[in-house]
């Protein structure tokens, strides 16, 4: 048995559940948040078998896809006031991270 551990960009999270449950793959969501850009993301848990994580995989993959977006390297609370602001910065986001970690027990109560 397998827990694939994914972090999923906010955009992305709808489509990516709604193709794990028609697939049959039951989750637990966590809200969580990116350390870079500190925006929404969602941390899904899915427990499967072992022969079922590639199929998992290949649902995320075409679920999550990286997109181009403009970001400001400085947040605003942190630069001084008449401070130089730099131009936007274009950076990947979106997609998914996944983690697939071996189970060594499951017990369900």
């Amino acid at each position: 048995m397998k827990l694939v551990v994914t972090v999923i960009h906010d955009r992305d999270k709808h489509k990516t559940m709604d193709a794990l449950r028609r697939a049959g793959f039951k989750f637990t969501q966590v809200a969580s948040t990116g350390g870079f850009l500190r925006e929404g993301n969602v941390t899904l848990l899915v427990g499967t078998e072992d022969e079922n994580v590639e199929q998992l995989l290949s649902l995320i993959g075409e679920s999550c896809k990286t997109r181009e977006q403009f970001v400001n390297l400085l947040p605003p609370d942190t630069s001084q006031v008449g401070a130089f602001i730099p131009s936007p910065v274009k950076v990947l986001v979106g997609g998914a991270i996944a983690f697939v970690l071996n189970v060594e027990r499951f017990e369900r109560f």
